[in-house]
């Protein structure tokens, strides 16, 4: 099967498989505040992800590119809609571009129609810092995403079967790059061990990409004559991994992704640890209901819902919605504590 046809199946089965939910954020709870002591007019929702500075932690995580016109259409109502909201915008892997010239206008677009915008690149882990430098090039990035993609592989019937070198390849394009470098998992979490690799590489931010969102290992078994079961129920919540890689280094930048189905849940990743937080399926399912403007709606809601969040929270600032109380419970606390750490802490 070609690679444009492949991308175009992931769409379908995306919306197909919808999103599992189970995120663990049902399990954070924050401690209510009776006297907040603040204004809406207050809220400031800024970031800083590594050296990136955003004025949202909202960004459209990576989705697709590399199928033809329907992507290439896709990507630029994305990038439309991340333009008129002010919020940073990921492709899918650019991997189809550099081995096909013709799907550059796929991913080319996305620069094109949000000429200001904040833009991140997007390829795997097998990637040369040729090919990341060229990635980059082709769409103005701002910062390069490197997917982490093992279960999907393993499940896709035309998959990759051989993981070795991709530490030292990150590590090397970190060194060679001038922009940030993310990295980012696809939906199966990320644990304690993974990131003390990648922050001992040099690795300043990293994507969880927790389970509970889009899965791909039922996106690939959708495709496979003989389902591999034991990954469709594989992975580390987003909630779990978000708090295990904040574990490693305060100075880590971490974003949350995974599942994430409203402000509630962007500020519950923020609580517990990330900088920002990315939406995929969520997002392309509200625009192939509704289409551009009723995406650009949809995050502008999100921006207002999480502003009277914080403003409950009495958290003036995304680094202060860092510090809010919150209590963890069931299988997320249970998860934490039997990886040794004491959850206590975000309740005190």
């Amino acid at each position: 099967m070609s690679r444009t046809r492949r991308k175009l199946e992931h769409i379908d089965y995306a919306l197909k498989t919808g999103q599992h939910r189970l995120s663990g954020f049902e399990d954070i709870v924050f401690v209510h505040q009776s006297l907040p002591g603040i204004s809406l007019s207050e809220i400031n929702l800024s970031t800083k992800i590594g050296e990136l500075i955003l004025s949202s932690p909202i960004f459209v995580n990576a989705m697709t590119g590399g199928g033809g016109e329907e992507t290439e259409i896709l990507n630029r109502d994305f990038a439309i809609a991340a333009r008129e909201s002010g919020i940073a915008m990921a492709v899918g892997s650019q991997m189809a571009a550099l081995k096909d010239k013709e799907q550059r206008a796929s991913y080319e677009i996305v620069r094109k129609v949000n000429p200001n915008g904040i833009l991140i690149a997007n390829l795997g882990s097998e990637a040369t810092v040729g090919q990341a430098r060229e990635a980059v090039d082709m769409i103005g990035a701002d910062a390069i995403q490197i997917h982490l993609n093992v279960i999907q592989e393993l499940t896709m019937p035309e998959g990759d079967r051989c993981f070795r070198g991709a530490l030292d390849r990150i590590q090397t394009i970190a060194q060679n790059l001038p922009i940030p470098l993310i990295v980012k998992e696809t939906g199966f979490g990320m644990s304690m061990e993974t990131v003390k690799s990648l922050a001992s590489a040099g690795v300043q931010v990293v994507d969880i990409g927790g389970y509970g969102g889009t899965n791909f290992a039922r996106i690939e078994n959708e495709r496979r004559s003989r389902i591999l079961s034991i990954f469709n129920d594989w992975g580390i919540s987003a909630a779990a991994s978000v708090v295990e890689a904040k574990a490693v280094s305060p100075n880590l930048s971490v974003l949350a992704s995974g599942g994430i189905q409203d402000a509630g849940d962007i500020a519950k990743s923020i609580a517990l640890g990330a900088s920002g937080t990315g939406l995929a399926g969520y997002l392309l399912k509200i625009y192939k209901q509704g289409g551009v403007n009723c995406l650009i709606n949809e995050i502008t809601y999100l921006h207002s819902d999480l502003k009277f969040v914080m403003t409950a929270l009495g958290k003036r600032t995304i680094k202060e919605l860092q510090e809010a109380r919150l209590v963890i419970k069931g299988d997320t606390y249970h998860w934490l504590l039997q990886r040794g750490i004491d959850a206590s802490v975000f309740s005190l």
